[in-house]
């Protein structure tokens, strides 16, 4: 009985404590549940007063800059602070450093080959109104959100704007052309000219080639960074064969059918006489000849002279000087009196169709001994050399100027690398067998012939044709915009005496010019238009010193004597 007892006095224990534990569960549940609303308002309260900061701060931010009329603080454009300025003095801090930079001389080297030209010269220019638009409107543009988290994170971080970049990409092209073409030891194209009744193929060279992108990528990324001086950017180039031989092409572009000269009037209309040209052997004999390893081909051409030319209408056909000039020379230079001779002979009695272009290198040829060619002065590496076919360039360059002034189109010209002594700067014409052409379009409703005379010291060249309806007054007028002084370099000689110096090479200074093309119609000015930009380099003054070691005569006679003595 009494373990009966025990054990439900044991039993009714344990019902109290689970039913004290449980009326302890119910208490607490109601605590948590008033900590965890307790947490949620606090979290409510916290967001709704960030909310509040944030929107005090807009509000703040807002009320400063509602006013302000500067950019913000810690804001440039392309690296060129900024900060607090108004548009119009941002504007004019950006300009004045980027019109440095465009001003400043870009210099291209190869071993001892060096020039150089502007980015004005390319067109090159930055978009600095845009830029400076954005960097006023941080801050501006947008929501109140948006706007002051720009501002924020410019005063934290900052923010550099870039300004949009663009140049004249035919005329860094055709920069980079002409450098090649000048450059020591570059590649030579094949190339071909009529010489009578034979088309002659003068088969290229291999030689440098210019990495065209390489030096293109090198000069924009060097005029973009416009808070770093230029320092001298070596050019890019690699050894090349030239092209080969396209007989295909070349026969397709001197082929032509035989035609008839011929005036007819009301409109006066030329029509001019076309030689028939074609070769004389079949592809397949003209594909062995070239296919042999030889420097120079002649392939027999099949010329028809039609029944009546443009000579044959005679002065008919060109009635009007269009346009001359004439330079002078030293008669007494043989060589390059007798260059200049035979160029002009070559030249004389051209006739250039509408539409046509003429070609210099076509027309004169190769310029060699076996065509009559002597050695006489030329520029070659930054130096006077003797070259054959010497001072040629003096027929080109005045037939240039006949071509300006008779108002035809220029389709290529290279200026000389030095400056000439028979034009002003900006109205020379380089040439140079198979790189450097000369080329113009006969832009006229009629054919025009050329008249060339080299004789008593005086080049000159003549352009002849029939006058149009309106004649137009062409006034060239070049301006130089800067000289380039040269230097001097000394170069030691082992075969002159010590102390002594021998002028090599006088020097002379370079210069920056623009060339512009008036047009007047009975005086009055039309237009304006700018013909090119030319840079000529420095020549160097070289000095031979010499290095030869004198010997003492009189020192050697005391030394004579003294051992003559002690004998």
């Amino acid at each position: 009985m009494d373990e009966n007892k025990d054990q439900q006095e044991k039993i009714s224990t344990k019902d109290n404590k689970k039913k004290e534990k449980s009326k302890t569960n119910i208490e607490a549940k109601p605590k948590i549940e008033n900590n965890k609303n307790k947490r949620s308002t606090m979290c409510i309260v916290l967001v709704s007063v960030i909310v509040i900061l944030v929107l005090l701060i807009s509000v703040i931010f807002s009320l400063i800059n509602i006013n302000n009329e500067n950019i913000l603080n810690n804001v440039s454009i392309m690296g060129i602070d900024v900060s607090n300025m108004t548009q119009e003095k941002a504007k004019a801090a950006v300009s004045e450093v980027v019109n440095s930079k465009l001003g400043e001389e870009i210099v291209l080297k190869k071993d001892d080959y060096e020039t150089s030209f502007n980015a004005n010269q390319i067109s090159a220019q930055f978009d600095v109104d845009v830029a400076v638009n954005e960097a006023f409107n941080i801050g501006r543009d947008g929501n109140i959100i948006t706007n002051n988290y720009g501002i924020l994170s410019t005063m934290l971080f900052g923010r550099n704007i870039d300004c949009s970049f663009n140049y004249n990409e035919e005329a860094l092209d055709k920069k980079i052309d002409d450098i090649q073409a000048k450059l020591p030891g570059a590649v030579v194209q094949s190339s071909y000219y009529i010489d009578d009744e034979n088309l002659v193929i003068v088969k290229g060279k291999a030689g440098l080639a210019i990495n065209k992108d390489e030096l293109k990528t090198n000069i924009i990324n060097k005029i973009k960074d416009v808070n770093t001086k230029y320092d001298i950017t070596t050019i890019p180039t690699e050894e090349v064969e030239p092209d080969e031989i396209n007989l295909e092409q070349i026969k397709n572009e001197i082929y032509k059918e035989p035609q008839d000269a011929y005036i007819t009037t009301n409109p006066t209309t030329v029509h001019t006489s076309v030689n028939g040209v074609d070769f004389a052997v079949s592809m397949e004999e003209a594909q062995k000849i070239i296919s042999e390893d030889k420097d120079e081909y002649v392939i027999p051409l099949k010329i028809t002279i039609p029944e009546k030319t443009l000579e044959d209408l005679g002065e008919e056909a060109f009635p009007n000087e269009l346009g001359t000039y004439s330079t002078r020379y030293d008669p007494t230079n043989k060589n390059r009196s007798n260059n200049l001779e035979i160029s002009a002979e070559k030249i004389d009695g051209t006739i250039v169709l509408p539409g046509e272009t003429f070609s210099y290198n076509q027309t004169v040829g190769e310029r060699t001994i076996a065509e009559g060619y002597k050695e006489a002065g030329a520029y070659s590496g930054g130096r006077v050399v003797q070259d054959v076919g010497g001072g040629i360039c003096q027929t080109s360059s005045t037939l240039y100027n006949a071509v300006l002034l008779a108002n035809l189109e220029i389709v290529d010209r290279s200026n000389h690398q030095f400056l000439t002594s028979y034009v002003p700067a900006g109205r020379d014409a380089t040439v140079a067998w198979g790189s450097i052409d000369f080329q113009f379009k006969n832009t006229r409703e009629y054919p025009i012939k050329i008249e060339a005379s080299v004789k008593n010291g005086v080049c000159t060249m003549s352009i002849y044709g029939i006058k149009e309806e309106t004649e137009y007054e062409v006034v060239i007028q070049p301006v130089v915009l800067s000289y380039i002084p040269y230097t001097t370099k000394y170069e030691d000689d082992p075969t002159l005496e010590e102390g002594k110096e021998v002028v090599e090479q006088s020097g002379y200074t370079g210069c920056t010019s623009e060339t512009y093309k008036i047009i007047k119609l009975n005086g009055e000015v039309v237009s304006k238009t700018l013909l090119s930009k030319d840079t000529y380099d420095p020549m160097t003054r070289i000095i031979r010193r010499g290095t030869k070691k004198v010997q003492n005569v009189n020192a050697d006679i005391e030394d004579v004597e003294k051992n003559n003595e002690n004998t």
